[in-house]
């Protein structure tokens, strides 16, 4: 029991730490880390050397990607290719169905750009599709808003996703991992899209701040700043390419070869490798470059990625140092013992994460410190199998979720722009992420009953 109360001490000084002090999540999970090795009675002089491999094997593994991924994400959004996303989708689906039009735009939006950085890019588009359409604002901003939400904690390569499946040791099965993200986070963003649908015809006041609310003038001046916006085409392919070849590389590699073993598999076993399907990516994403200084527009971008992937990299190091001092510990076998009999499997690690998430807002944190938690509990948990390890990810991102409110970053920025009141920020925004997380849990411990 003293082992159990030790790990709750360490997760309430991880979530005190970062909401009350305000102290960086980095030099949280660090801290945690090193109280951790010296609470379970490790052997001092071996203390800094488990963090030290946790904290470079993770980043060994998975930080190339998490940099990569971000500075596509930069060159899309910098390029206006999220506009043309936008666009395209509204193309296919017309104005009929203007909610589920929103989720769509967010869901596919949000694999390569944060949530954060999509909805203030897509919002005057929202705004003005909801004048168009004669839309509530409020229904517009909560689709939009969950349905970037979704992907954002299900699908690589976005970085909170990855950083899991990276603690969870599936750094070569992130097909699998984008596969099974793809279907939960579209459950999630249909979810949203029909709690946004309660607000399509309320008449909800807006906070008024001395400025007129974003009109068609305004979304069209905001897609002339961009100048000529990339073609359809060139704004999915970076995205989808990548996800392409690291899905065909986890097919080939299936046990029972279904592409052969010869010059295919050697081939797609290659570019099927997640450094080299985002390089490909990023070279999609070079042809976005306008005007004569391309070199120079690259060179910024990429430094722009970098200073974006930093804090992120640093997280995921310590995450997985915390991890590797909890899996050197005797807590794997005590849990193990106790958990077996419970049968709680799944739900643990949403629980952890939902907890997580609660306490201190940010969904990549919670991402991060639950997948290093429960890493070496996955035999414990009966979660040992390649596709156990994917439902975990998929259980923790449900988790990271659950819920949006006055503590995240998201939470604001939804507020703010949609100039909703708090008070209907929170039956808006925060129910919606609510019912997502549940609705996502469901999802996978439905999908575990088929798969496991």
């Amino acid at each position: 029991m003293a082992l159990v109360l030790i790990l709750v001490a360490l997760i309430a000084f991880i979530v005190l730490s970062t909401t009350r002090l305000k102290l960086h999540p980095f030099l949280a999970l660090l801290a945690a880390a090193l109280i951790a090795g010296f609470a379970y009675q490790l052997p001092h002089q071996d203390i800094l050397k488990t963090i030290a491999t946790g904290f470079g094997g993770i980043l060994g593994n998975i930080g190339i990607v998490i940099v990569l991924g971000t500075i596509i994400g930069v060159i899309l959004e910098r390029s206006g290719a999220a506009i043309t996303m936008a666009e395209t989708v509204i193309k296919l689906l017309g104005e009929r169905f203007p909610t589920l039009t929103m989720s769509i735009i967010g869901y596919l939006v949000s694999i390569p750009v944060f949530c954060d950085s999509g909805y203030v890019i897509l919002n005057s588009l929202k705004n003005a599709l909801a004048a168009r359409m004669k839309v509530s604002l409020v229904a517009m901003s909560v689709a939009l808003a969950t349905g970037l939400y979704a992907t954002h904690t299900f699908v690589p390569p976005t970085p909170g996703p990855i950083a899991a499946a990276g603690n969870l040791g599936l750094e070569s099965s992130l097909g699998l991992v984008i596969a099974v993200g793809l279907f939960v986070a579209m459950v999630t963003a249909l979810a949203g899209m029909l709690w946004a649908n309660r607000f399509v015809g309320k008449d909800i006041a807006l906070v008024d701040d001395g400025t007129p609310l974003p009109s068609s003038e305004d979304f069209a001046d905001l897609r002339a700043k961009y100048g000529q916006l990339p073609s359809a085409m060139q704004a999915f392919s970076p995205i989808f390419l990548p996800i392409l070849l690291i899905c065909l590389g986890s097919i080939a590699a299936f046990p029972s070869k279904p592409l052969g073993e010869g010059d295919v598999f050697a081939v797609l076993r290659f570019c099927g490798q997640p450094v080299i399907a985002l390089l490909f990516g990023l070279l999609l994403a070079c042809t976005l470059l306008k005007g004569n200084g391309k070199r120079q527009a690259l060179h910024d971008r990429v430094a722009e990625g970098i200073v974006s992937a930093a804090p992120i990299l640093l997280i995921t190091g310590a995450g997985g140092a915390f991890g590797a001092v909890l899996s050197a510990s005797p807590l794997g076998g005590f849990l193990g013992s106790t958990l077996s009999g419970l049968g709680v499997g799944l739900f643990m690690p949403f629980l952890v994460a939902a907890a997580l998430k609660t306490a201190q807002g940010s969904s990549t944190v919670a991402l991060v410190t639950t997948s290093a938690m429960v890493a070496p509990l996955m035999a414990q948990l009966g979660l040992d199998s390649e596709m156990g390890r994917v439902l975990t990810v998929m259980a923790i991102g449900s988790g990271a979720m659950t819920v949006s409110h006055a503590n995240d970053s998201f939470f604001w920025v939804v507020t703010q722009f949609s100039r909703m009141p708090v008070a209907v920020a929170y039956r808006a925004q925060t129910v919606a992420t609510l019912i997502q997380g549940v609705v996502g849990m469901l999802t996978v411990w439905l999908l575990s009953l088929v798969l496991l």
